[in-house]
This record gives C-alpha cells, structure tokens and sequence, in this order.
C-alpha cells in the first residue's frame, strides 16, 4: 500500500449528473475537505465583480438583473442555446482564471489546516488547465439516462434543457485519462469500497 502523502490535491471531474458531489460527500464524511469551483465561481459573481463585469462586456447587459446580479437563467439561455456556437467555450475562458486562482488560495488554506487531501470537485478540470495542479485526477461518469434523470430532478428543469446541457458535455471517452474512474449508476453506499480503494492506492490517510 503506497505510504501518506501531505495533502494531496485530487481533482474530480465528470459530466453533469454523473454524481461528482456524491462522492464529494463522501470524502467529506472521511474528513476530506471539498471545493466545488461551482460555488466558487457563483461567490465570485457577486458584484462588484471583475468576472461578472467581463461577461456583461461579452454577453450584454441582458445577462443581469435589474440589481446588478447575474441572471443566470438569461445567460443559460445563451451559452446552451440551438446554434450557440462557442459562446459556451467563451463563457468559460472568461471565468477560468478568476475560479483557479481562489481555488488555489482554498488549496493552501487547507493544506495548512492539516487536511489529510483535498478535493477540487471542477466539472471542467481539464479545459480549464487545473488538472496540471493535481495530484491525481478522478472521474465520475454515469450512463446518460440515469444523468438526465438526475439533472431535471435536481435543477427542476424540462426535458429539453436538461437534454441540451447532456448535448453541451464531453463524450465518457474524454475522461480516460483520469487517474481513476468511477461508475456511479447505482446508490451512493456503491461508491464507498471503490472510492476507498483508490484514494488508499493514492496515499490519501483515511479511517
């Protein structure tokens, strides 16, 4: 069994529906602590912010509320549109940059706290160049109707949306260059032996 590394960062990725924050769950109950760059990403659109001004200059000023906040349905409607083109890939070189330096910052915070790992839950791990700051990179995939499924219950949204967010993702494939892969089309208890084996494999000290 490979000996305990220092905190190390582990990047979780995977498409929409696939369960990323099952597993972030889980690692949280060992006393792994996770960064959901999602959240990250939201908190940093908060105005006044730089992120939200450089999509308003990209986007319009249709994306945003009457307050000044973004309206997230508006911008949705843009960036997963029929015939959006790259407006999607723009979104994200606009952000990238601000979530990956906060996340860095959480990364040092916890590795000072003591954390035995920490999890970067980044759907866009490897688009968005993180995974060159992990360790190790795992990945959640799930087969498409259990991920439609779980996306229209989770975000309340119609078949169509959730259908144009699955067409929006990148093939399973892609994901093969992962460290590790994880299935997870069944209940959460499932992924708890698997997911143990691997972070053990990694050096990750777990009770």
């Amino acid at each position: 069994m490979t000996s305990c590394r220092r905190c190390p960062v582990i990047g979780l990725t995977g498409p929409t529906g696939a369960g990323k924050g099952v597993v972030s769950g889980i690692c949280r109950h060992w006393g792994i602590p996770s960064i959901d760059t999602d959240a990250v990403y939201h908190a940093l659109l908060e105005p006044p912010s730089a992120c939200l001004d450089g999509l308003v200059a990209s986007f319009g000023t249709g994306i945003c509320n009457p307050d000044g906040t973004l309206n997230r349905p508006a911008l949705s409607a843009i960036v997963f549109a029929p015939g959006a083109g790259d407006k999607l890939e723009l979104l994200n070189r606009i952000t990238h940059g601000f979530v990956l330096d906060k996340v860095r910052t959480l990364c040092r915070a916890h590795e000072e706290a003591g954390a035995p790992a920490v999890l970067v839950d980044a759907p866009l791990l490897y688009e968005s160049g993180f995974d060159r700051e992990c360790d190790r990179v795992l990945a959640v995939l799930a087969a498409p109707d259990t991920r439609l499924c779980r996306i229209m219950a989770r975000d309340d949204i119609s078949l169509n949306a959730a259908l144009a967010r699955l067409r929006a993702q990148k093939p399973d494939d892609f994901y093969a260059r992962a460290d590790g892969i994880l299935y997870n089309d069944g209940p959460p208890a499932e992924l708890e032996a698997p997911l143990h084996g691997l972070l053990t494999d990694w050096g990750v000290c777990l009770p």
